[in-house]
């Protein structure tokens, strides 16, 4: 997953210490990198809730951080999965009910307290997104608990809080960050009544301004259009006029993905 920017700093930001990568860049200790290990010995060490609690604490309190260095009191959810939290997801220890009390949508605006949420959310594995503010400002979670953050401030601050709190911050570039100019985009398919979803054809789209995306997708005049899309039988002809395919919705299912 990479979004479209134009940040002048970013940063790495993790638990971990960076001494102990080897000169390729790996990690070398063995340390969890899920919330799903609590219980498990690890090191000889038991991971326990409070642990990880004071360690999600920290990730979630450095974004803050950022935001409010820079005085940025919103961000835009893009790239949002349609995940549903489940009956057993709720008997999770690391369900709260106040994830039940936010309905996260794409193109969405998320507030300080929504954002919090949010983060807390995607670090324990029941939702998926990105958040970021046009050319300004980024987070980007990846797998193993790492977390990327761009901004178009240095953050010294909020750096020294992120550091204060046990975490490591680098100067890194995000693996998920990319410039529109490096953007491809195209139509998929996949046949429909078939148990595995596989794509088995897609078709990529030129010279496409992103206002006209953004308006058969009501999107809003700041999304970089990145992501997958569903293409309802009601946007075919929008679609249709750029492609060789000819669409068939008794066949196939249509989405439309914008990536790297």
């Amino acid at each position: 997953m990479k979004v479209v920017f134009d940040i002048k700093y970013q940063w790495r930001i993790t638990k971990y210490n960076p001494i102990f990568r080897n000169d390729k860049g790996h990690y070398l200790l063995d340390e969890w990198t899920c919330p799903s290990e609590i219980g498990n010995i690890i090191n000889g060490d038991s991971f326990t809730l409070e642990k990880y609690l004071v360690i999600e604490h920290a990730y979630v309190e450095t974004i803050i951080e950022f935001l409010i260095e820079q005085k940025q009191y919103s961000l835009r959810v893009i790239q949002a999965s349609n995940r549903l939290i489940s009956h057993e997801d709720k008997k999770s220890v690391l369900y709260d009910h106040e994830f039940g009390e936010i309905n996260i949508k794409e193109d969405m605006i998320a507030n300080i307290n929504e954002i919090r949420i949010i983060c807390k959310m995607i670090l324990r594995n029941f939702a998926d997104c990105q958040l970021y503010s046009k050319d300004n400002f980024f987070v980007h979670f990846g797998w193993d608990y790492y977390m990327f953050i761009g901004s178009n401030q240095k953050s010294l601050t909020a750096i020294k809080f992120a550091t204060n709190s046990g975490l490591f911050v680098e100067e890194f570039s995000s693996p998920y960050y990319f410039e529109e100019k490096d953007t491809t985009r195209l139509v998929q398919w996949n046949e429909i009544d078939v148990e595995i979803k596989i794509v088995v054809g897609n078709e990529e789209i030129k010279d496409v301004p992103l206002e006209e995306y953004r308006k058969v997708f009501n999107l809003s005049d700041e999304h970089p259009v990145f992501g997958l899309f569903e293409i309802t039988i009601e946007r075919m002809d929008f679609f249709q006029k750029f492609l060789n395919h000819k669409m068939d919705f008794r066949k196939y299912e249509y989405g439309f993905w914008a990536g790297h």
